[in-house]
């Protein structure tokens, strides 16, 4: 599905933050994003977004890239930012509408799913209201209702669960599960370790802008020598060098 090939990027061609990044994403599984603060976990994801250039490498998606087919490309990606993005003067429900215009879903469709995806974030009672009048973790809920009410063939998560309620973690890890039983395919990134280990399949993990492990956690003990090794420890052991 999502291909990255020798992806190398950031603010200045100079100054690169990420090195020849090279990973995958299949359809059904669930691949972690892991790394200090400043590894590169947000530039990798605006690289495959397509809001940064890259200066060395491509990322495909089924096949094609960005620059072949611009809305093609986007109209099977949908992304859940850290921080909240909204419409100061839309409503909850007409950030929904709009977002099912933008990718074209068909109105019985999208209304079947945006009132079952507002039950189950409890949101129902405020879905005519205006986003700036929530709470922060209200407003992320936004970002999760609208990437799902898509159903992307890609799902790109960054750190979703900052400020969500234990319900709403809970109806959001279920939705992830839904989605991978679906086929969809998902890169997270997120600092919750144990979570990750939970729920992902593989992962990557970043240092300094460069790939230092990935696979599988068997996979990633058997290169550190760390039979019994969490992922914490892992990942500890290579951010300490």
């Amino acid at each position: 599905m999502l291909t990255v090939q020798q992806l190398t990027g950031g603010y200045s061609r100079q100054q690169p933050v990420i090195h020849a990044l090279s990973f995958d994403v299949q359809p059904g599984e669930i691949v972690g994003l892991i790394g200090l603060n400043g590894a590169g976990k947000s530039t990798t994801i605006k690289h495959i977004l397509g809001l940064m250039t890259p200066i060395a490498g491509n990322v495909t998606l089924n096949g094609k890239t960005l620059r072949e087919d611009p809305a093609a490309f986007r109209s099977q990606i949908a992304f859940i930012p850290e921080s909240p993005q909204f419409y100061e003067e839309l409503t909850l429900w007409e950030h929904l509408e709009l977002t099912a215009r933008a990718y074209r879903l068909d109105e019985t469709l999208y209304i079947e799913r945006a009132n079952a995806l507002l039950d189950q974030f409890r949101m129902s009672k405020v879905k005519h209201w205006f986003p700036h009048t929530f709470s922060k973790g209200m407003q992320q809920k936004i970002m999760i209702l609208c990437a799902f009410l898509v159903q992307p063939s890609l799902l790109i998560v960054d750190e979703p669960f900052v400020g969500l309620d234990p319900l709403a973690i809970q109806a959001l890890l279920d939705l992830l599960q839904e989605g991978k039983r679906q086929g969809m395919g998902i890169l997270m990134s997120t600092h919750i370790l144990g979570m990750a280990e939970t729920y992902c399949d593989r992962f990557i993990l970043l240092h300094d802008g460069r790939i230092q492990l990935k696979g599988n956690l068997s996979e990633m003990r058997q290169t550190l020598s760390q039979p019994q090794a969490s992922l914490e420890q892992l990942f500890i052991k290579i951010a300490k060098g």
